[in-house]
């Protein structure tokens, strides 16, 4: 029975028809297995054109199998070729190779022919195509005599080349005799043919090894034509070449080739025509000459160039379609084109084609009492003609079988049997070549078999195709049939792919795809069946992958690349560099996840890549490290359009190692002035190569360049050459220029000098010029040298005067410079201020007025009044030391001004004094004032002393500023209890006379706090606190002590403490049993862990105080009934002693405000003390 042909696929419906495939017929997916009967099959051999190397063994390659193995043998030049006979001609054991010793006699020639195999067994025979063997060839040169050649400049010339012809032909270039190629452009070429064209010659085309060369590349060697030498004379070196052999009466004009259109080289002719087969390389070829040079085009008429199948090569003077079908037939028109004109050549391309197949014949396996055709259908320009053969004979004479029937290319079997086994041969042949296809008809009736091992285990990874093989055999061809699972039932679901190979196909593999797959085939004669087992594997995933870099060039690079993978695979992670091996640099190291690269340098850059491999799979990621740096410096620097006040600076930029270059920063020398300073010339864009500088005279000028970019900025360039530019007057005058006398009769005006740069010339020189500028006088002038002042003598004192300086050279004078004022020098002021006024504002203040001092007095610049003022102190004190004066300065032209800080109860004097810039004039006369009375300073000291039961003696020092008449002293006190409460205030004014107080009827052993301060008139001074103790009553101590010893207080004592340790037995026991007590239930209802202060008064929680004395502040009971809280004296603020100011400076230096020293409030009624109890209070207070 004929097998039927199906579909390369067929998907699995989702019907309740099991899924059963039929296969198709067709070989390419039944191969039959080696130890069944079958035909002999061609399996390797030599290539139809056989051009093999005559200085080794000649190697002819027959490769066949079949069943039985089949015998060999072979034709020559169509006769049968007796190996036996031949004794360098060997059969290879085991096959039809035939090796041919030429390498110990014999030459290649001698075995020159075209050669055919036969493989035969008793089904059937094949055939090899028809092998022709020839020896390469690569001939030397034939001798021949090269005369130079010489040329005018502009002429065109071809050196031909005319290579002996080889086999294969040889592969033409020109080189020179250093084996350099010699340079090619669109004026000078090699044409295909090996030529070297010139569309026109100039004079560096002169030189006399100009050599073809031809190498053979199937023997590897080169041959080398005879050296042409080619000179170019020029117009100006032919006219004295001849006018050297002419008479003087003769003449000769040589003129150079003049410009001319283009006209081609090579194709000669408006037209031609090409004939390329099918599926080679069309290349089309056009040179002209002409001058100037022409350029070519191309154009296809009718049509366009197919896009990706063209190539323009030789400065598209060669046009190249490759793989050229039948569609590419047509005419290609080539353009020569210069400023003269331009000409065309027409090519008219025809594709022609040896034959190629377009259904060769397959083998084909039936089983007794079937059907089968084998086809054969070729194409081809012209059409190629059909031939069949059968065991290599031509089929016309062959025997005759019933069972075949022959229709043209095709030919039909039916109802087969054994003896219909053969094997054909189809033969399609045009003039262009042909094709030969063996195929056997190989009649079997064998049971199915499957071919694929047993139990082979596939893994794949999830979301990926699943293929898994069932390769079989059986004629009649079998059924196949899949399963899944011991007891599954046919696979029918459309998920599932079936190929006519019998492969199994999963298009998308899930991890419910795993386990056991059966394949069953089926035919009349059996059945087979094979288990396979599919594993679905997790992929390789990159979680992290490396991120593109930008790196300094010296600095150092990490790409990171994670990978996941299943448990059960065992990756491998390789990096790569630009899809090739990491360099083998210590540089580079590689951990884990991590390839790093340290002392990055420009070679680094590129692609790097991370692959994650298993067995199964593998991934990849890339990055790509870009290394920067700063740029190269620039080079070339060259100077043109050189003029006296420009010139023009070019260079040519260094490398931008990857960032681009931003601004290019000119900078110059002056060797003239400035040796070895570079400054700023200027600055220009990145995209920039020159620069038009603007030059001063008279500078010897070098220039250099820095290139900038985003990293940095590069090294200077080379410098340039030098450009000494031109003379010229200055072209500005000094700046600064000022008068200033020094002296009340000179004028000293300086300037500040031009440098070298600003001179333009030499001989730099100042006429400096002056006149007073309220005076009638002419300018006065003088010329100095190159300094930087002049002074004039015999001036007025303090005159103002008109100046200028204006710079000169050799060449001429700078442009008028502008005027500027000065004066002459000062003299110290000859009057004193007038009409002095004082005015005392308070204690500590007081305000001066005067009137000014007349300009014209003065003699020079007002800058001020100074007020010098001190104490007037007694005649024996000012015997023991100098007497302290103050300055005060007031700027301008102010009158008056505040004195601070003066001292109460003082008497003063002071006087004025005008100044100007040399100095200080005469005082005005001494003024006095005084100061009325403040309030005193605080006592220096105040000591208790004597303590009894109800006294305490005070003894103390008056203050140290009285500040005015004391009038009396004042002392207050009050009691301090156990509790640290104030009591009440007792106030008592002693006399001013007095440094001793005695204070009686006051409480034993209990703690005084006293407040004592000095008055004058003007109020209360500043006041000093202490705190004392009377002592304690003996036998009272006497008592307390005796109740503590007592033996009722001591058994009182024990028996408290029993009373709690049999309390903390009880609560310890009952804790332990879990119980709760009332402690518990409040920590239970209190979450908060803090402890808190408890208050005295309630026993509740409150606020703990931050005081010093670390005691609890009780609400009212340490405040003054003014609510106010008084410092100690600890406390060291100026503020409180009364020595503070409050008031502030004028702009013009004197002073505003009050002056006032604060003093202590004194203690309100109330109890109120910042000491602690002593030992005896706390033990009254206990009783």
């Amino acid at each position: 029975m004929q097998l039927k042909i199906m579909p390369a696929k067929k998907h699995l419906s989702a019907g309740s028809v099991p899924l059963i495939l039929f296969l198709c017929q067709m070989i390419r997916a039944l191969e039959v297995p080696l130890d069944l009967v079958q035909p002999p099959t061609i399996t390797q051999q030599s290539p139809k054109d056989y051009i093999i190397d005559p200085r080794e063994n000649i190697v002819i390659q027959c490769e066949a199998k079949g069943k039985p193995p089949p015998s060999f043998s072979w034709t020559r030049n169509g006769t049968h070729f007796d190996i036996d006979k031949d004794p360098l001609v060997t059969m290879k054991p085991g096959s039809g190779t035939l090796i041919i010793n030429i390498m110990s006699e014999g030459k290649a020639e001698t075995y020159e022919g075209v050669y055919q195999c036969t493989a035969r067994n008793e089904r059937g025979a094949a055939i090899s195509n028809n092998i022709v063997v020839r020896p390469s060839r690569s001939p030397l040169w034939t001798k021949e005599k090269l005369e130079p050649i010489t040329l005018r400049n502009g002429q065109s010339l071809v050196l031909p080349c005319r290579p002996p012809v080889g086999l294969p032909p040889a592969i033409i270039f020109w080189m020179d005799n250093s084996f350099q190629r010699l340079p090619q452009s669109e004026r000078v070429s090699q044409g295909l043919n090996g030529d070297l064209y010139f569309s026109n010659v100039l004079p560096e085309d002169t030189r006399e090894d100009y050599i073809c060369y031809a190498r053979f590349n199937h023997t590897q060697t080169i041959q080398q034509k005879q050296p042409i030498s080619l000179k170019v004379i020029s117009v100006d070196e032919l006219n004295d070449t001849i006018a050297a052999n002419l008479s003087d009466t003769e003449f000769y004009g040589a003129k150079s080739s003049k410009e001319r259109p283009p006209t081609f080289l090579t194709p000669e002719g408006n037209a031609s025509h090409k004939e390329e087969l099918r599926g080679n390389v069309l290349s089309l070829e056009c040179i002209a000459e002409g001058l100037p040079t022409p350029i070519i085009y191309w154009i296809k008429e009718d049509g366009t160039l197919p896009i990706n199948r063209t190539f323009y090569r030789n400065f598209k003077k060669t046009l190249q379609i490759i793989h050229v079908s039948e569609e590419d037939s047509g005419n290609y028109q080539c353009i020569a084109k210069n400023a003269l004109g331009a000409i065309h050549h027409t090519i008219s391309v025809t594709i022609k084609a040896a034959p190629f197949w377009i259904m060769a014949p397959q083998n084909l396996v039936l089983s007794p009492g079937e059907d089968g055709t084998l086809i054969c259908r070729a194409n081809g320009n012209p059409k190629p003609r059909i031939d069949w053969l059968t065991n290599g004979v031509p089929i016309e004479i062959a025997s005759d079988d019933p069972s075949r029937k022959i229709d043209g290319d095709t030919i039909i079997f039916s109802n087969v049997q054994e003896r219909s086994s053969a094997v054909y041969q189809c033969n399609a042949s045009n003039e262009y070549g042909y094709l030969l296809a063996n195929a056997f008809v190989n009649v079997l009736a064998e049971p199915p078999r499957i071919l694929t091992s047993a139990n082979t285990l596939y893994q794949v990874i999830a979301n990926r195709p699943a293929l898994l093989d069932c390769a079989f055999f059986g004629s009649p061809l079998p059924t196949i049939e899949w399963f899944k699972g011991t007891k599954g039932s046919a696979l029918h679901e459309d998920i599932y792919v079936l190929h006519e190979n019998g492969t199994l196909e999963i298009p998308v593999a899930q991890k419910d795809s795993t386990g056991t797959y059966t394949c069953v085939a089926r035919n009349k004669l059996g059945m087979a069946k094979n288990e396979v087992h599919l594993e679905i594997k997790d992929p390789t995933r990159i979680i992290k992958q490396p991120e593109n870099a930008v790196v300094q060039r010296g600095s150092q690079v990490s790409f990171e690349c994670k990978v996941k993978h299943d448990h059960s695979l065992i990756p491998s992670v390789l990096w790569l560099k630009d899809d090739g091996e990491l360099p083998s640099d210590e540089r580079f190291s590689v951990d884990k996840d991590h390839l790093v690269v340290t002392d990055v340098n420009d070679d680094d850059g590129g692609t790097y890549t991370c692959v994650a491999n298993t067995t199964l799979d593998s991934v990849s990621a890339s990055a790509e490290l870009k290394v920067v740096d700063v740029p190269n410096p620039p080079f070339d620097l060259e100077l043109t359009n050189q003029l006296d006040k420009s010139v023009q600076l070019t260079w040519t930029p260094g490398d931008d190692n990857n960032s681009p270059i931003t601004t290019f920063i000119i900078e110059y020398e002056d060797a003239m002035h400035e040796a070895g300073l570079w400054h700023h010339q200027a600055e220009v864009s990145g995209t920039q190569t020159t620069a038009q500088l603007k030059l001063s005279p008279y500078v010897n000028y070098s220039f250099r360049v820095m290139a900038e970019n985003s990293i940095g900025r590069s090294s200077p360039s080379e410098a340039s050459e030098q450009y000494l530019t031109k003379a010229a007057e200055p072209d500005q005058n000094p700046m600064a220029v000022e008068g200033l006398g020094t002296e009340p009769d000179n004028l000293v005006i300086t300037w500040k000098p031009l440098n070298g740069f600003e001179s333009n010339g030499p001989g730099l020189q100042y006429k400096v010029s002056w006149r007073q500028k309220d005076g009638d006088d002419e300018w006065t002038s003088v010329v100095v040298a190159n300094v930087s002042k002049y002074i004039v003598s015999g001036t007025p004192t303090f005159v103002p005067y008109l100046i200028k300086v204006q710079a000169l050279n050799d060449v001429g004078f700078a442009p008028e410079p502008a005027v500027a004022m000065g004066h002459s020098g000062e003299d110290l002021p000859m009057v004193a201020p007038g009409n002095v006024r004082v005015s005392v504002v308070n204690s500590t203040l007081a305000e001066v007025h005067w009137d000014p001092v007349p300009l014209k007095s003065i003699r020079g610049h007002l800058q001020g009044y100074r007020i010098y003022y001190w104490k007037a102190q007694s005649s024996s004190k000012r015997s023991r030391r100098h007497i302290e004066k103050k300055i005060l300065t007031f700027q301008g032209t102010k009158t008056h001004g505040m004195l601070p800080g003066l001292e109460p109860y003082s008497h003063y004097s002071l006087n004025v004094r005008v100044v100007n810039g040399k100095g200080e004039g005469p005082a005005s006369p001494d003024r006095g004032f005084h100061t009325p009375e403040g309030v005193p300073s605080a006592p220096s000291s105040l000591k208790i002393t004597n303590p009894t039961l109800d006294s305490l003696t005070l003894e103390w020092n008056p203050p140290s500023h009285p500040n005015g008449i004391l009038t009396e002293y004042t002392l207050k006190y009050q009691p301090i209890n156990s509790t640290h409460e104030l009591g009440p205030l007792v106030d008592l004014k002693i006399p001013a006379n007095k440094t001793r107080w005695i204070l009686k009827n006051l409480n034993f052993s209990t703690r005084y706090k006293f407040y004592f301060y000095a008055q004058t008139s003007a109020g209360s001074g500043s006041q000093i606190t202490e705190e004392a103790i009377t002592t304690v009553d003996e036998a009272m101590a006497s008592r307390q002590v005796d109740i503590a010893t007592q033996g009722w207080f001591i058994g009182l004592m024990c028996a408290v403490a029993l009373l709690i340790l049999i309390l903390l037995i009880v609560c310890f026991i009952r804790r332990n049993k879990g119980g709760k007590y009332p402690v518990k239930e409040k920590e239970d209802a209190h979450a908060d862990p803090e402890i808190q202060p408890m208050k005295e008064d309630d026993g509740t929680f409150g606020e703990y105080s931050d005081a010093e004395d670390h005691k609890p502040l009780k609400k009212g009971s340490r405040t003054p009934s003014d609510r106010t809280v008084k410092k100690e004296d600890s406390d060291d603020s100026l503020v409180d002693y009364g020595e503070g100011v409050n008031g502030q400076f004028n702009e013009d230096g004197s002073f505003i405000g009050q002056y006032s020293g604060k003093k202590e409030k004194e203690p309100a009624e109330g109890n109120e003390s910042s000491e602690a109890p002593s030992p005896v209070n706390a033990m009254n207070s206990f009783v």
